[in-house]
């Protein structure tokens, strides 16, 4: 069986969201997309929508590294493993 992605969506809760810019606008960080790789390794990518609001596109930003923001990743892949062992088929 070749699985080629497992990826996982985790909001960011409001205490641990920041700011970033790209382009001279500034975006809040909302939520981070987690990759399992091969090697068993993650990668997670950032991503928000503008401050100013209006239909921005969703842009996405290196991860904020903080021991807070590490644990979430961990834990929302621990979360992920489990229900994916559950998983009661279609």
């Amino acid at each position: 069986m070749d699985v080629n992605a497992l990826a996982l969506n985790v909001a960011i809760p409001p205490d641990l969201r920041w700011e970033d810019e790209r382009r001279g606008e500034r975006f809040e960080l909302q939520s981070i997309t987690v990759r399992l790789l091969p090697d068993g390794s993650l990668a997670a990518k950032a991503y928000g929508r503008p401050v100013a609001g209006g239909r921005g596109t969703y842009v996405s930003f290196p991860v904020r590294r903080s021991d807070r923001i590490d644990a979430l990743i961990a834990d929302a892949a621990q979360e992920a493993s489990r229900r994916w062992a559950a998983h009661q088929g279609m």
